[in-house]
């Protein structure tokens, strides 16, 4: 089964640039879709980003549409999340996830919904300050 971890987190300051990444092990990611989720305390978590391996396709929260780009490595063992022109609601702890399944795919790019099956990491903190 995939395992993730997230690395890339950090402190910028507003209009700053950070890249997440999402490194997988125990599979490539080849049959997944991956999704970059936020949290900040006392709030769900909510969709950024996700990427559908299957076929390539993206989806973007309409908070981050034109400043951020997700992308997978060509051996489909990474995702990445580039994010640019940070702003300070942008802070929050950044999770990705990984489904397979074409019913989760669906909930989980196009809906941006958290649900059941999406094996999760265990973040990297963001923080946007000046």
């Amino acid at each position: 089964q995939v395992q993730l971890m997230e690395s890339g987190g950090g402190s910028v300051q507003p209009g700053g640039s950070l890249r997440l990444s999402c490194a997988a092990s125990g599979s490539t990611l080849d049959y997944y879709a991956i999704a970059w989720f936020r949290q900040t305390p006392g709030k769900e978590r909510e969709g950024v980003s996700c990427i559908n391996n299957n076929n390539g396709q993206t989806y973007y929260a309409e908070s981050v549409t034109g400043r951020v780009t997700i992308s997978t490595d060509n051996a489909k063992t990474t995702v990445y999340l580039q994010m640019d022109s940070l702003k300070p609601e942008d802070t929050a702890v950044y999770y990705c996830g990984a489904v397979h399944d074409a019913l989760s795919v669906q909930a989980m790019c196009a809906g941006f919904r958290n649900v059941d099956t999406i094996k999760w990491g265990k973040g990297t903190p963001v923080t946007v300050s000046s």
